[in-house]
């Protein structure tokens, strides 16, 4: 899947990831696809500027450490984040209901089309 077919839901996936808690670049996109069975494969270059946005707006932290020598930056979930997380998800289920209405398979008798 490609990061054009997630336009408008990648911020609520990332959001979705760091609930877990703190990640570096790297293991946010690992857990991307290791929770979707390999669908979404995503660039850096897809994943590392929604992550600042998502810092930019108080969703997210970052802080630089040190792992066997290496610099990494890890991100982790605020608590508006956390609140941010609880309306993404309301708002998914109100849309995918919503979608699922049309393209849920056959219409039920008696509705309107």
């Amino acid at each position: 899947m490609n990061a054009q077919a997630l336009h408008g839901h990648l911020d609520a996936l990332l959001l979705a990831v760091l609930e877990r808690g703190a990640l570096h670049g790297y293991a946010i996109i690992e857990a991307l696809r290791a929770r979707s069975g390999g669908v979404l494969d995503l660039p850096t270059g897809t994943i590392y500027p929604a992550l600042r946005r998502l810092e930019r707006a108080g969703y997210v932290s970052s802080a630089w450490s040190t792992v066997n020598g290496r610099e990494r930056r890890t991100y982790e979930l605020t608590g508006a984040g956390h609140r941010a997380l609880v309306g993404e998800r309301s708002s998914w289920q109100e849309f995918s209901s919503t979608v699922a209405r049309f393209l849920g398979g056959p219409e039920t008798p008696g509705a309107p089309a």
